[in-house]
């Protein structure tokens, strides 16, 4: 069995994504971790970081992202694509450049890999997600994030990224991730593991530059640039309180980073949200309510999207 990792990554450095640690995390269990660079800014050096790292399983892949697919993400998707079709591997494990991999979870993963090899109707392995929020200590519980996500999908040339590049489906035939017809949800099994997600957690000022830059390919770059020409400077995550507190261990991988963590003095423990901005899915109302009844009272999600069919059987 030969597990490929992939991912795709620009101005990674410059905008604080873990991209080093998060290649690093799934090192040990991939025979091969293809990532796609694409070209940044003159100050940005993600491409040698990911070089330094110096282990002969990591190939680059270079590119250019062309602005006419900065629209709904879908330059996102191509770049994922790109990564993707290089790998050689029974099983291709993406992780994006903000995603880390707790050490605890490598033996179960390449465990249930190795399971479900031969068990065709498995095409992919949905992972539970944890999102950190303003610092390494707080993270989502609202109902508002998702709670799962496929990380790993099977070797299969139908097998695309999907949308803006958040999971993947099988395609009858592909045209664009964002195709109406033509494609269908992945079968998947769950494994028992989890991605720590960490988009969230950057310094206030580089966290409003990732929304910058996320909405540029979202919404096109002239659209963004007018935005957050007259937007504040800093980023405001809101008060951290109305988030779970998280009290186990981080992925050994991102000790030297959690370690120069130098901004709790601009973030909000306690207090209401400032009242001056749209508040954020959290702290609405709606989905306070929701996130109550899902955690006090039926212990399950309630509704939500699912971009997958789960095999309970396996």
């Amino acid at each position: 069995m030969k597990i490929s990792g992939f991912s795709f990554v620009r101005n990674g450095q410059k905008l604080y994504y873990p991209v080093v640690e998060s290649i690093k995390s799934i090192l040990p269990i991939v025979d091969e971790f293809v990532v796609a660079v694409g070209q940044g800014d003159p100050d940005d050096h993600t491409r040698e970081a990911i070089e330094a790292i110096g282990d002969p399983k990591i190939k680059i892949i270079d590119t250019v992202w062309e602005e006419k697919y900065f629209n709904r993400g879908v330059i996102n998707a191509i770049q994922t694509d790109i990564a993707k079709n290089a790998c050689s591997g029974d099983w291709l494990f993406y992780l994006q450049a903000d995603e880390v991999v707790h050490e605890k979870y490598l033996p179960v993963i390449q465990k249930r890999c190795e399971q479900l090899l031969d068990d065709l109707r498995v095409e992919g392995l949905l992972f539970r997600y944890k999102h950190f929020w303003g610092d390494y200590d707080h993270y989502h519980i609202s109902h508002g994030w998702y709670p799962y996500e496929i990380r790993i999908i099977r070797n299969d040339p139908h097998i695309h990224s999907w949308q803006s590049a958040q999971s993947f489906r099988y395609f009858e035939y592909y045209d664009n991730p964002r195709q109406e017809k033509g494609h269908r949800k992945l079968r998947v099994a769950k494994v028992d593991a989890e991605i720590y997600h960490y988009g969230w957690v950057r310094p206030p000022h580089l966290m409003q530059n990732k929304s910058r830059a996320l909405n540029s390919v979202h919404w096109g770059k002239k659209r963004a640039e007018a935005y957050y020409a007259s937007a504040p400077r800093e980023f405001d995550y809101g008060p951290l309180k109305l988030l779970g507190v998280f009290k186990e261990s981080h992925p050994a991988v991102m000790k030297e980073r959690i370690a120069q963590m130098d901004w709790k003095h601009k973030l909000q423990y306690s207090g209401k949200p400032n009242k001056h901005r749209a508040p954020h899915k959290h702290e609405s109302l709606k989905y306070r309510i929701i996130t109550f009844l899902e955690r006090k009272i039926f212990k399950r999600p309630i509704g939500g999207f699912r971009n997958y069919v789960l095999l309970k059987d396996v």
